[in-house]
């Protein structure tokens, strides 16, 4: 009895670690990761509490200190028409981040969907949809997505509708390729033959099995798609002029370089969020990629 009782004890040992334990593992191993997650987590909040905290409306003008460097009565001084540039980068966050995470949900979402179908229906179905998500990855990324924003008009809604119509195509090509490598598994026969239908086995069965590398990509898209919405901002196709949007803060403050103030924090802010969703991308890629966990 005792024995069994080693030896189903010794076993336990040698269970593979749950999921929860693999993340606290990787924690301790890549600071970095909690880094990381304690930037975004500081932006993202900043984005919600953002009206109470900043100290002025973000459009109010003070002409009568316009320039001002940063100081006691101004954090991070005013800009060209003596807007506080503390309150726009505190309202900013309430544009960027959402908008970045808008253009990757939809453009994965439509991506995946793409993607499975794809590789699940094979034939003239695949081909199809392959030839089209090349002819839009045969343009430069942001050339495409200049020419859409431009097409449709600058707005914020139609900067992320040009970045999500050019983000799509790599994950319908990545789902497509797991999703040709999993339908041939024994599950999928199974699934087959009890009568199941093509799109419970496609959606229910096997894109539930292919997700986690779209789900480290996506992770590790953030930050692009931050720093990609605000480059549009910064060549005038996002929001409009006045906005306190980080990008376009950024290219009004290059008209002013002397005035390193009204450049710098903006750009600071853009530069500590990327910086942020790719050290998570990197250790939530470290969690769910099997072969780096070596099993």
């Amino acid at each position: 009895m005792s024995s069994i009782s080693s030896i189903s004890s010794s076993t336990r040992e040698f269970e593979s670690p749950s999921r929860a334990q693999q993340a606290r593992y990787h924690l301790r191993r890549n600071p970095l990761v909690a880094l990381g997650i304690i930037i975004a987590a500081l932006w993202i909040l900043i984005a919600f509490v953002a009206p109470a905290i900043a100290p002025v409306e973000p459009l109010k003008q003070d002409l009568a200190n316009r320039l001002q460097p940063p100081g006691d009565q101004f954090l991070m001084g005013t800009d060209e028409l003596g807007r506080d540039i503390y309150s726009r980068v505190l309202w900013g966050a309430r544009i960027t981040i959402p908008a970045g995470l808008a253009v990757i949900v939809i453009g994965s979402t439509f991506g995946v969907i793409i993607g499975a179908i794809a590789g699940y229906a094979g034939y003239l179905m695949d081909e199809t949809l392959m030839r089209l998500t090349e002819l839009f990855m045969a343009f430069p990324f942001i050339i495409l997505a200049m020419a859409v924003t431009a097409a449709l008009g600058p707005d914020i809604e139609n900067a992320v509708i040009a970045l999500a119509v050019v983000w799509w195509p790599r994950y319908a090509r990545i789902l497509r390729g797991l999703v040709l490598e999993v339908k041939a598994q024994e599950y999928v026969e199974a699934a087959h033959s009890v009568g199941a239908s093509g799109f419970y086995i496609l959606f229910r069965t096997i894109t539930p099995n292919c997700i986690a590398p779209a789900v480290i990509l996506a992770t590790l898209d953030i930050g692009t798609a931050i720093l990609s919405f605000a480059a549009l901002s910064f060549i005038g196709l996002g929001p409009e002029p006045s906005s306190p949007e980080w990008g376009r803060m950024v290219s009004i403050g290059i008209d002013f370089f002397d005035q390193w103030w009204m450049w710098l924090f903006p750009g600071l802010a853009i530069a500590s969020l990327v910086m942020a969703f790719n050290f998570i991308g990197d250790g939530l890629r470290d969690i769910l990629d099997p072969r780096l966990r070596g099993e």
